[in-house]
This record gives structure tokens, C-alpha cells and sequence, in this order.
């Protein structure tokens, strides 16, 4: 007669990752789960987000977004703890508004914003906010002048992840020109980037 053995008790990370896999996002933006980087820690799991997709699984024109949350039990020094969330965002938006010198700012204040909002407690931040300024010429003349805002950041959770990964979502529509509230609304200052 085989041994009956209980099943085993899922690890902390996994059950956070079961959270997270199970958190529902406002209608207008589509989140997937995506291959995690390897080597960053032991334990990772990696979400990309995209307003309003045109196709999917392909980066939106409007906005988008990476999340990755990585885990290292024996609490990695310079996270200051054992759990580290590396987010990526970042959308077209009308040249007028590239040009603002507060810009960079803004972005990242949305983000301290959404997290402080959701009472997703954090430290060890830190981060770049990049705005680009462009120019079509020749073949892409027709393209225009374009502007993007790119946010990258680094901070360690308190508490529930789940917050956190809202947040961020949050972060990507807020840049995209969606405010909270405005699923189905019309974009807010963004610009669709144009694909050749």
C-alpha cells in the first residue's frame, strides 16, 4: 500500500503569485503574465500591461507597462528585505505636454501617488523618469513631432503585493491619459504612437 502524503503547503511566494494572478483589472487595460528575468533572485514572476491593445500580446500604441516581483528568502541587502517590485511604464504623449519641465516629476509622483493611495506601503525607492522629444524626417516625415514619458522604478513592498501591483497598473493608464474612473473615456493628452 502506498504512503498517503498531504499535499505540501504552498510557499510563501507562491501564494502571493496566486494573488496576484487573481487580481482584476479595470476593462480598458490587458494584463498577461510573461517569462520572468532569471538571475535577479530566486523566486520572480513578471506581469505586462497594455491600454487599450489593439492586438494582444503585442506592446499598446497608448501605454505600457512591466511588473516584476522578485523574491529572495534570505533578504537580499540592498532591497533592505527579502521582497524587491521593478516596474516599467510608458506611453505616447502630445509634444505640448513632452515639453513640460515638471514632467519627470509628475510621473514619478503618480506612482508615490497610487502606492501611498492604496496604503501599499514601500521603502528603498528609486527610479528615472525619461521624457523624449521626437522629429520625423525623410520617410518618417510624416510622422510629425512626437513625445513619450518612460518610468522606470525599483521600491520594497510592506505588506500585501496586491496593492502594490494596482498601483502600478494605475501608473500606466495615469500616463496613458486614463485617469482612475475612466474606463471607456476618451485619452486625456495622450498621443497614439504611430507604427510603420
Amino acid at each position: 500500500m502506498a504512503e498517503h502524503r498531504p499535499p505540501a503547503a504552498a510557499t510563501p511566494f507562491e501564494q502571493v503569485a496566486d494573488q496576484v494572478r487573481a487580481i482584476d483589472f479595470r476593462a480598458d487595460m490587458a494584463v498577461r503574465e510573461i517569462p520572468a528575468p532569471s538571475g535577479l533572485a530566486p523566486f520572480a514572476l513578471a506581469l505586462a500591461g497594455d491600454v487599450r491593445p489593439e492586438q494582444e500580446g503585442v506592446d499598446s500604441a497608448y501605454g505600457t507597462g512591466r511588473f516584476i516581483l522578485l523574491h529572495n528568502p534570505e533578504e537580499h541587502p540592498q532591497w533592505n528585505g527579502s521582497w524587491r517590485i521593478v516596474c516599467f511604464a510608458q506611453a505616447p504623449l502630445e509634444p505640448d505636454i513632452g515639453v513640460d519641465p515638471l514632467l519627470a516629476d509628475v510621473a514619478w509622483s503618480w506612482l508615490t501617488d497610487a502606492l501611498r493611495s492604496r496604503r501599499a506601503g514601500f521603502h528603498s525607492a528609486s527610479g528615472t523618469a525619461t521624457k523624449t522629444l521626437s522629429k520625423g524626417f525623410g520617410s518618417l516625415e510624416h510622422e510629425g513631432d512626437g513625445a513619450q514619458i518612460e518610468l522606470r522604478a525599483s521600491w520594497s513592498p510592506e505588506g500585501a503585493i496586491a496593492p502594490h501591483v494596482e498601483a502600478w497598473a494605475e501608473l500606466v493608464c495615469m500616463l496613458a491619459g486614463l485617469p482612475p474612473g475612466s474606463e471607456g473615456i476618451a485619452m486625456l493628452g495622450s498621443r497614439k504612437a504611430t507604427r510603420d
